[in-house]
């Protein structure tokens, strides 16, 4: 079955994991911004971090038939710096109007402090003068709660945020429903023992239903697995799940949200497309 996987950093993934994702159906990955295992010291840094996603990747995934696509912005683990985020939000409209971004992100919550929040509130005022889609980061274990409510807080205190075009990612049991609830799309992240096993996600999918959720593998620095998402498909299958479902989850779902941005170029659905000529032009950033 075709797939996309709508969150995985392949920045630290080796060439050989494209091939194996193309082997399963890969057809498209969506890469945000994240941390690099430590704090880059300058705005520099980010820029050439920046390069990476916009140059060579595309170039590394097109080699096996997979459409990269990519998010700006600095982390929420570096946010506490507020000086150095503050750098690299002016850096990044320098790079938006790269054929393979998507939006801002991820950008979110770390450990939920003032700093954080306000570095936050700055990319979303970003992203609302530039007209982009935005994808969050949630924080992990017993914060996760707290700073989902945090997060929606301040998207739901910004009237110029809709919240069909933000996907809320790494939700779990306990969370899923504060995304659901408030409009906003939402990604299940499958990690082997953290975040979401494949087996969860499809508890999930049991208990919220197939309508505004996704499943990544995210694929990051750590002990993760880039075939996550395949190893869903068929959690789902042996359940008994059918293949219009399970498609919708992994494929459709991803295409319905990223077609809201003008520069995916990527596969359409069958189903009808939304029209753009009522998008607004973007927005010049000082």
């Amino acid at each position: 079955m075709n797939y996309i996987d709508p969150h995985i950093h392949m920045i630290s993934r080796v060439t050989d994991d494209y091939q194996r994702m193309a082997q399963c159906g890969c057809q498209a990955v969506s890469e945000p911004a994240f941390w690099a295992g430590f704090d880059r010291g300058s705005a520099e840094g980010f820029r050439d971090y920046f390069r990476h996603l916009t140059e060579v990747e595309p170039k590394r995934a097109a080699l096996f038939g997979i459409k990269h696509y990519s998010w700006l912005c600095i982390n929420a683990k570096e946010a506490e710096n507020v000086k150095l985020s503050r750098e690299v939000i002016a850096v990044i409209p320098e790079y938006l109007d790269k054929p393979n971004v998507l939006g801002i992100g991820e950008i979110g919550l770390n450990k939920n402090t003032r700093n954080e929040a306000t570095i936050f509130q700055e990319h979303v005022d970003l992203a609302m003068k530039t007209n982009e889609l935005i994808l969050i980061h949630t924080p992990h274990l017993e914060d996760k709660y707290k700073g989902t409510r945090m997060i929606i807080d301040m998207l739901k205190g910004d009237r110029r945020v809709s919240p069909e075009r933000v996907l809320i990612d790494h939700v779990e049991e306990h969370t899923v429903r504060l995304a659901l609830d408030n409009g906003f799309w939402c990604g299940m992240t499958l990690y082997p023992t953290t975040k979401c096993t494949p087996e969860r996600a499809v508890d999930i999918v049991e208990m919220v239903g197939p309508e505004r959720i996704m499943a990544n593998s995210a694929g990051d620095w750590g002990k993760s697995n880039p075939l996550a998402v395949p190893e869903f498909i068929q959690e789902m299958k042996r359940r008994g799940h059918g293949e219009d479902v399970i498609r919708k989850i992994v494929y459709q779902n991803p295409l319905t949200f990223f077609r809201q941005s003008v520069r995916w170029t990527g596969e359409k659905t069958e189903e009808p497309t939304q029209s753009r000529k009522g998008a607004k032009q973007k927005a010049g950033v000082a």
